[in-house]
């Protein structure tokens, strides 16, 4: 079931890549959480939240070798075990104390930490719904396989979005959308979702270009969508301004590490969570985000190469989920920050602070590994 052997076949192009992000993540976060020392009058590098994202990346790091050497077949025996969990912890929110004022954390007051289960629910999904369409390969273009694959998906989306979560929610549908092409699901379907998902994509453009006024679409929009989802539509929120300006800021090249005059005098909200991207582009410039950029683009294109080789009809489809999964957050964090999409709090993979995303995204990576290095097996 675990073998080291598989770790020495795993694709180390990967490793160089998770380590930069990391960095990232670590300078973001000191920056913008490290008081001054007043006896060495400088700033310390290892504030209280790097030394916990530390925490979370080391035993991230641990799952992740842990994954990479675990036979992702086995998976398979699991799937409705971790799926009946997935659904439980879902509904056991509803019956906790709301933090924030929403039901997305479990509080362990023991140890000091909050998971949210919504994270792990991704992933859970991807998993279920490889093995579902693995098993109904044969049947795959029969209405009854899109139907009951919209049941296993649409479950835990309804749940995350009573929480309410709409960003961690609308994840999910790009995610079954891919997953149902490589899964050979009728090719209408798969058309009739694309063009609702690019139909929605271009309503809300045209709200955030300011072609169609936000008040004016306030009475129809608000038919179907609760007045606080509606608000956050409105592109011009401080949120929204504040992530433009730093950007902008930073220019070219940046200001420079703890440097930032916009960020570091607090102007840009959740500077080292949904915001990571626009303080780090403050401080290391548009030369920086391409750098990022460029991280983001090699980590997802080796995943999809992942697909590529896998050698069995679940480990493609498991693959190319979990690369849709890392991809989506990518683009909605960045597409967020920079004034595309509304802000819903969904995080920048291994570079946002907290625990639930970094164990999260490192278990993906590692299966993705034990799909890679299994690759030549039969």
């Amino acid at each position: 079931m675990w073998s080291y052997q598989h770790l020495l076949r795993i694709d180390l192009r990967i490793i160089p890549l998770i380590l930069a992000l990391m960095m990232v993540s670590l300078l973001v976060i000191s920056a913008n959480s490290g008081p001054v020392s007043i006896e060495h009058n400088e700033e310390i590098f290892f504030t209280p939240l790097v030394k916990i994202q530390i925490r979370w990346f080391v035993i991230g790091t641990g799952i992740f070798i842990f994954f990479s050497g675990f036979d992702y077949n086995k998976l398979r025996e699991w799937t409705w075990i971790l799926y009946a969990l997935m659904i439980i912890s879902l509904l056991g929110l509803f019956f906790t104390d709301a933090i924030q004022r929403v039901h997305r954390w479990y509080r362990i007051p023991i140890i000091g930490i909050s998971i949210q289960p919504s994270e792990y629910a991704k992933l859970i999904v991807v998993i279920t719904l490889s093995w579902f369409l693995e098993r109904r390969r044969q049947k795959a273009a029969e209405l009854s396989t899109f139907f009951q694959s919209g049941i296993i998906v649409g479950i835990p989306f309804l749940l995350i979005l009573k929480q309410p979560d709409l960003g961690t929610a609308l994840v999910l549908y790009p995610i079954t959308l891919v997953m149902f092409y490589f899964g050979d699901i009728r090719p209408s379907v798969i058309k009739i979702m694309s063009w609702c998902g690019a139909l929605a994509l271009v309503c809300v453009a045209l709200l955030f270009l300011e072609i169609i006024s936000h008040e004016q679409a306030r009475p129809i929009a608000t038919k179907f969508l609760k007045e606080y989802q509606f608000d956050r539509l409105d592109p011009n929120t401080h949120h929204q301004k504040a992530a433009a300006t730093a950007i902008a800021v930073g220019g070219v090249t940046g200001s420079g590490w703890r440097k930032s005059e916009f960020t570091g005098r607090g102007w840009l909200p959740a500077p080292y969570t949904d915001s990571v991207f626009p303080s780090f582009g403050e401080e290391f410039g548009v030369l920086g985000l391409i750098f990022l950029l460029v991280l983001f683009y090699a980590l997802i294109y080796f995943g999809f190469q992942v697909s590529a080789v896998a050698k069995d009809h679940f480990g493609r489809l498991l693959s190319a989920g979990i690369t849709v999964y890392l991809a989506m957050h990518v683009l909605i964090n960045i597409g967020m920050m920079c004034g595309f999409l509304p802000i819903t709090g969904v995080p920048l993979v291994l570079v946002t602070y907290g625990g639930s995303s970094v164990l999260a995204t490192m278990t993906a990576l590692g299966i993705l590994q034990s799909i890679y290095s299994r690759r030549f097996m039969f």
